[in-house]
């Protein structure tokens, strides 16, 4: 046990390390949503406040700041209507999850309830390229929309490869069976904002986040907060997961809505994926 503790204090070590070191490159994306090349800039600064309503909504998120235009202006943006008539089979995506049980801790951003990776053993290999998870949070309802409806919920598994690109795994979750895999996790969700994380006491059964179906849909697309990072590979399962009506209500009385509207498709190709 002493040796697994200090395994995972030496990754996390290691982890920030690497995000730090991200921020002298300017092509790196945070996945937290924020632009690593401008985070030493603003530390002095108070931090850039958007919401999903009112001013600071995303109708407004490319005016709250100059990083943030691209909010607009950006022509491969996220979340997309994801349409199986519109998809291109001619190049189905090569894709492949090797997820396992893992230790991960929890807070409150003040827009999602995040799970962050305290092991780099979870991975997604996007045709040859392999990206690390990094994190995982949700969103009500769902971001995506298919077939022109949005679901109850959306969780995003967000991987970074060696080059600090982007990668993230969605599941679409509708009303249903309780899921087990996210009980202690929803148990340890913080009402408030946190700065601190908590760790949760057991793994959490990746597997168990994901349809048995793994047909969906692959697309070049952004970040979907500010400041709408271009250059994301995004995955999206077309079969839901369940989560209890409880766990949908629990998770809606701390964010009742924390999605950003589809966004235009732009003449994007939109491609068939199944992955293993």
């Amino acid at each position: 046990m002493k040796a697994y503790l200090i395994g995972k204090l030496f990754f996390a070590a290691v982890l920030c390390v690497a995000l730090t070191a991200c921020s002298s490159t300017p092509s790196t994306i945070n996945p937290e949503g924020t632009n690593d090349a401008n985070a030493n800039s603003k530390d002095e600064e108070q931090e850039i406040h958007w919401s999903y309503s009112g001013d600071t909504g995303p109708e407004n998120w490319s005016t709250l700041d100059t990083s943030f235009e691209i909010c607009a202006e950006g022509k491969e943006q996220s979340p997309i209507n994801l349409e199986k008539a519109k998809t291109s089979a001619a190049a189905e995506a090569n894709i492949n999850i090797d997820y396992q049980p893992g230790a991960f801790t929890v807070k409150n951003n003040g827009h999602t309830i995040q799970a962050e990776a305290l092991t780099d053993d979870n991975t997604i290999e996007i045709d040859g390229d392999e990206y690390q998870l990094v994190q995982f949070h949700f969103h009500v309802p769902s971001e995506h929309q298919l077939e022109g409806k949005h679901l109850d919920m959306e969780l995003h598994f967000v991987h970074k490869n060696a080059d600090g690109q982007l990668a993230v795994l969605g599941v679409l979750m509708k009303a249903g069976e309780e899921n087990d895999a996210l009980a202690e996790l929803w148990a340890q969700m913080p009402k408030e904002e946190t700065q601190a994380a908590v760790e949760l006491t057991d793994p959490v059964d990746l597997t168990s986040l994901l349809p048995q179906n793994k047909a969906g849909f692959h697309y070049n697309g952004s970040l979907t907060t500010p400041p709408c990072s271009e250059g994301v590979k995004w995955v999206v399962l077309a079969e839901p997961i369940t989560v209890s009506q409880e766990q949908i209500d629990v998770f809606a009385a701390i964010f009742p809505d924390n999605h950003r509207p589809v966004q235009p498709w732009n003449d994007r190709d939109i491609y068939e994926a199944i992955a293993e």
